[in-house]
């Protein structure tokens, strides 16, 4: 049995769950997300909580188990809390300002640099070099910040660019002088 897949999924006060055969929607109060499970999997509502589980033993049941619970689990916490990432700009120069709903970005290139939020994704800037992408959904909310982070990826020999909040980048020697 998948130990992540056997846990409960526990349903918080002021969240209303609806499962009508393999799709499962949930709403709360930042709003309403839902996932079609895959097929071998079942899930079910029980007393407060959202079971997970599985026919048989196949790989394909067993590889899809724990994947379908983590992700039933991510729509629950979307709609309740919702998510957040946080990036840094590293750079002399380098700064980002909102338009808007949208981003513009100064990051050493001939042009400013405009990024759009897609629906259900929003910006907050702090200052001119912080930057969070918040959502109610997961996937949605780490595409968008890694989108974000394409468009000037932190280099290895000043560390200038756009990073993840807490991300280390690794650092690379410069060339030697001649002697």
């Amino acid at each position: 049995m998948s130990r992540i897949g056997r846990l409960p999924i526990e349903i918080p006060a002021g969240v209303t769950v609806s499962i009508d055969g393999q799709l499962v929607t949930v709403k709360g109060p930042k709003g309403e997300l839902s996932l079609n499970a895959p097929e071998p999997i079942q899930v079910s509502q029980e007393e407060g909580q959202i079971l997970v589980s599985r026919p048989n033993d196949d790989r394909d049941a067993r590889e899809r188990h724990g994947l379908t619970r983590t992700l039933v689990n991510n729509l629950v916490v979307g709609v309740t809390e919702g998510y957040k990432k946080d990036l840094e700009i590293v750079g002399t120069g380098y700064r980002v300002s909102q338009q808007g709903q949208d981003l513009e970005f100064a990051l050493g290139f001939s042009h400013p640099v405009r990024v759009s939020p897609p629906a259900g994704i929003t910006f907050t800037v702090e200052g001119n070099n912080k930057v969070s992408v918040s959502g109610i959904d997961k996937q949605a909310v780490g595409e968008t910040a890694a989108n974000i982070r394409k468009i000037k990826k932190p280099e290895p020999y000043k560390g200038k660019g756009i990073r993840y909040a807490g991300e280390v980048v690794r650092r690379k020697a410069g060339k030697a002088g001649k002697k």
